[in-house]
C-alpha cells in the first residue's frame, strides 16, 4: 500500500494506492475531510475497438449511505445515474480523453464512487481528481496526471475552489482541467438577477468580458501547474508498468489507393467536399469511395485486403487533408465561407398557436425550435443532490432533444443520453443568469433539433433567448451562442467561427461561447491537441465576440417583430399584504383560499412571513379578478353592506356547494345550496346557470365573507 498527503490552498489531500480495489489497472482512494472517492481503472486488453474512437467510458456513481441518507423515491437502492451524476461523469471523460495514445484501441473503464460526503464538498473536483490519479498510475501509457480547479467571483475578487457555501454568494462558477501549462477542458457559467440585485432592484447576467475571462484563466492556469507539478513528483513511484500496445488499431488507408485517388480523382473529390448538404456530401463520399474500389478491380491494381475498407478510409483521409489545407494556406471553408464568416440565418417566433411560445432558428443546416412552458410553483421538478438534505426546486429546466432524422438516420427516438442531457445544461447555464426574477415562476424550454449540421447547442441558446422573449418572460438581454473551432499544424493555425460538422470532425477544437453583448454568460471548451495555448485562446474569444454581436444584431431585429400569443400565455400577478391578513385570505381550515382556486380556476401561493401573495392562472382576466377578491377579503365587508339589504346581482360561478353571485360595490356573496333550494336531489346548477340575474339578501356578514339567500330569480 502507498500512501500521499499533499496540501493546496490550505485543504489536505490523502491519496491511498494498491490497498482499494487491487485487480484493477489502477485504483486510487482520495480523501478530503470528511469526503472520499473511490476511483478505479479497468480495461479489456482481449478485445480490440478497430473503429476510429476512443473506447472509453466513464461513470460517476453516489451512494446515499455516503451522506447518511435513504436514496429518494419508492424503491430504495441506487438505480439510474441522476442529472448531477451524468454530468460529472461528462467532465471527468472530457478531461481525460485528450490524454490517451492516439492509437489506444482496448475498451476502457473508468468507475467513481462517492463513499462518503459533507454538505460543503465539492464532490465534481473530487472525483475528476481521483479518476486521474487512478488513470496515471495504471498500466495505461500516460506522461501526467490531470488537475482541475474551480474559481468563483465572490464581492468582485475571484477565488479559487471555493466552498459550496461560498459558490453560493458566487457571480462565477468555472470549472477548468489542464495538464502543466497546458488547458483541456473548460466549463463556465454565471449566476444572475435575482439574489444578487433584488435589494437595490438592478439585474444583471454577471457576465463575463472576454479580458476579465482570459485573466481568470491564466489564474486556473497558473494554479494547475503547480498542482500537476506536486502530483507528477509524489505519484511517480506508485505508477505500474505500462501495457505495450501490441494490438493496436488497425489502419485501412491505403498509401497506393491514396497516390490513385490524388492523380486521377482529386478534383472531382474536392467539388464533393465543397458542395450539398451533410446527408448529400456523406452520401456523395461513400459512393465516390465506392467508384475508386471498382476502378481498382477493374484495372486489375496491386491486391490489398479488405479492399472496400481500405478504399473508403483513404478517402476520409485525404479529405481531411483537403479541408485542413483549405482552411490553412487558403483561408477558404469546405461550404465557401470565409474563416470568421456565419452561416445564413433566419428566425421565426409565435408560430405555434397553443404553445405559450415558440422560436424556430435555423443557422444554415441547423434548425433548433424552442418552446417555452410557463408555470407556478406546483410545475417545478423536485430533484436531490448528495450534499443537500432537503429536496430541491428546479424552476428553469431546458430540455434538448436530439431526435436520428435531425442527420437524415432512419432509427426511433429513443430516452435523452449523455450528450443530449449535457447541451441541454449548457443552454441552461448559458440562458439561466439572464432570466429576471426566475425565482417567481417556473419556465420549461424544450428545444427539437429538427437539423443538424454543427453546434445545435448554440442554436438552442438563440432559439431558447427568444422563446423567453416570445413568451413575455423579462430578460437582462438577449442571449447568443457560437462554435468556435481550430484547425492546428505545426505553427499554423486558423479559428473558424460558426463551424459545421465536418470541421468539428476533422478539426481541433470545439469551443462554445455563449452571452450578451456585456460579455459571456456560459462557455464550453474541449480541445483534441492535448492543450491550447493563451494567444489561440484570446483570439478565439475575440473572434466569438464578433460574431456573437452579428447574430444578436438579426435576433434583436427579431425580437420587435414578436406578438405575444396573448390569448393563451399565463399570467402572474404578486402584491403584498399584511402578514396577519394571510390568515383571512386561507380561511377557517382553508375553506376560503380553497373557494379562491375554484372559483377563479388560479394558483395561489401565500408567504406568512412577509406577506407576499403570488396568483398564477391560463386566464389574465381571472388572475386579476383573483388579486381584487383577495384584496377585498382583508377588507371588512361590514363597511359596504347590511344585514338583510337587498340587492340584484349576477351569478358568477356555479360550484358544488353553491353559487357566487357578484354585487354591487365590488363584493362577491356566498348563496349556499342550502339557500337556493330544499330539495336535496337537486343540484345547484338545475336551479342557476352562470350569468342569470338575481334578486337576494345579505344574511350574513364576517370579516371576509358575505352569506346570502336566493329571492327570486330574475328575468
Amino acid at each position: 500500500m502507498g500512501q500521499v498527503t499533499l496540501s493546496f490552498l490550505e485543504k489536505e489531500e490523502k491519496y491511498i494506492f494498491d490497498k482499494f480495489a487491487k485487480q484493477c489497472s489502477g485504483s486510487v482512494y482520495l480523501q478530503s475531510g470528511n469526503n472520499v472517492v473511490l476511483a478505479t481503472i479497468a480495461i479489456d486488453t482481449q478485445e480490440v475497438i478497430e473503429e476510429d474512437f476512443l473506447p472509453l467510458t466513464v461513470q460517476y456513481i453516489e451512494k446515499a449511505y455516503a451522506a447518511g441518507k435513504f436514496p429518494g423515491g419508492y424503491i430504495k437502492r441506487e438505480a439510474k445515474p441522476g442529472d448531477f451524476e451524468t454530468l460529472s461523469a461528462r467532465i471527468v471523460d472530457r478531461s481525460l480523453r485528450p490524454l490517451f495514445p492516439k492509437d489506444y484501441c482496448y475498451p476502457t473503464q473508468i468507475t467513481l464512487m462517492v463513499l462518503s460526503a459533507d454538505e460543503d464538498a465539492d464532490l465534481q473536483l473530487l472525483a475528476l481528481n481521483a479518476a486521474s490519479a487512478a488513470l496515471y498510475v495504471s498500466e495505461i501509457p500516460l506522461s501526467f496526471p490531470v488537475s482541475a480547479v474551480r474559481i468563483g467571483r465572490i464581492g468582485g475578487e475571484f477565488v479559487i475552489n471555493p466552498s459550496l457555501k461560498e459558490l453560493e454568494e458566487s457571480t462565477l462558477d468555472l470549472f477548468v482541467s489542464g495538464v502543466r501549462e497546458e488547458l483541456l477542458m473548460i466549463e463556465m457559467r454565471s449566476f444572475g438577477g435575482v439574489a444578487i440585485h433584488r435589494e437595490n432592484a438592478e439585474f444583471s447576467a454577471n457576465e463575463l468580458s472576454e479580458e476579465e475571462m482570459i485573466e481568470v484563466l491564466e489564474m486556473a492556469k497558473k494554479a494547475i501547474s503547480q498542482r500537476s507539478q506536486a502530483l507528477e513528483e509524489s505519484f511517480k513511484e506508485f505508477v505500474k508498468t505500462p501495457i505495450v500496445l501490441e494490438n493496436k488499431r488497425k489502419s485501412f488507408v491505403s498509401s497506393e489507393i491514396v497516390e490513385y485517388i490524388k492523380e486521377s480523382h482529386l478534383e472531382e473529390l474536392k467539388s464533393i467536399i465543397q458542395s450539398l448538404s451533410k446527408t448529400e456530401r456523406n452520401s456523395l463520399l461513400h459512393a465516390f469511395a465506392k467508384k475508386i474500389q471498382k476502378e481498382w478491380e477493374e484495372k486489375n491494381l496491386k491486391e490489398i485486403e479488405s479492399l472496400e475498407k481500405c478504399a473508403l478510409e483513404s478517402v476520409l483521409k485525404i479529405k481531411r487533408e483537403i479541408i485542413r489545407a483549405m482552411i490553412l494556406e487558403e483561408s477558404k471553408r469546405a461550404d465557401g465561407r470565409g474563416l470568421k464568416e456565419v452561416r445564413p440565418i433566419s428566425i421565426e417566433t409565435n408560430f405555434l398557436p397553443n404553445a405559450h411560445s415558440s422560436a424556430l432558428f435555423t443557422r444554415g443546416q441547423t434548425q433548433a425550435l424552442v418552446v417555452a412552458t410557463l408555470g407556478g410553483e406546483m410545475d417545478a421538478q423536485s430533484y436531490e443532490l448528495l450534499t443537500d438534505k432537503a429536496p430541491l426546486k428546479e424552476r428553469f429546466m431546458v430540455h434538448y432533444n436530439f431526435p436520428p432524422f435531425s442527420v437524415g438516420e432512419a432509427s426511433s427516438i429513443s430516452a435523452p443520453g449523455r450528450r443530449e442531457l449535457g447541451h441541454g445544461n449548457l443552454a441552461k447555464r448559458a440562458l439561466e443568469a439572464s432570466v429576471i426574477n426566475g425565482d417567481l415562476k417556473t419556465i420549461r424550454l424544450v428545444s427539437e433539433i429538427l437539423e443538424s449540421n454543427g453546434s445545435s447547442s448554440m442554436a438552442t441558446v438563440c432559439g431558447g433567448s427568444l422563446a423567453l422573449a416570445a413568451a413575455g418572460i423579462k430578460c437582462t438581454s438577449l442571449i447568443a451562442g457560437v462554435a468556435m473551432g481550430l484547425v492546428c499544424e505545426n505553427d499554423k493555425y486558423a479559428i473558424l467561427t460558426d463551424i459545421m460538422g465536418l470541421e468539428d470532425h476533422d478539426g481541433d477544437m470545439d469551443f462554445k461561447i455563449a452571452g450578451s453583448r456585456r460579455g459571456i454568460t456560459a462557455m464550453q471548451m474541449d480541445i483534441k491537441l492535448g492543450g491550447l495555448k493563451s494567444e489561440i485562446l484570446q483570439k478565439a474569444l475575440t473572434q466569438a465576440k464578433e460574431a456573437r454581436n452579428h447574430i444578436l444584431d438579426l435576433m434583436e431585429e427579431a425580437k420587435e417583430k414578436i406578438v405575444l400569443n396573448e390569448s393563451v400565455l399565463p399570467s402572474l400577478q404578486i402584491f403584498s399584504i399584511e402578514p396577519s391578513k394571510i390568515i383571512d385570505v386561507i380561511g377557517q381550515a382553508g375553506r376560503t383560499i380553497k373557494e379562491i382556486i375554484e372559483k377563479f380556476s388560479v394558483a395561489v401561493d401565500l408567504n406568512r412571513e412577509n406577506g407576499e401573495v403570488k396568483v398564477s392562472g391560463s386566464n389574465k382576466e381571472k388572475v386579476e379578478a383573483a388579486k381584487m377578491h383577495i384584496l377585498k377579503i382583508i377588507k371588512n365587508p361590514q363597511e359596504l353592506y347590511k344585514i338583510g339589504d337587498i340587492y340584484q346581482g349576477k351569478v358568477k360561478k356555479i360550484v358544488e356547494f353553491g353559487a357566487f353571485v357578484e354585487l354591487p360595490k365590488g363584493y362577491d356573496g356566498l348563496l349556499h345550496i342550502s339557500k337556493i333550494t330544499n330539495n336535496r336531489e337537486q343540484k345547484v346548477s338545475d336551479v342557476l346557470k352562470e350569468g342569470d340575474n338575481v334578486e337576494v339578501e345579505v344574511l350574513s356578514l364576517s370579516k371576509n365573507k358575505v352569506e346570502l339567500k336566493l329571492l327570486q330569480i330574475l328575468a
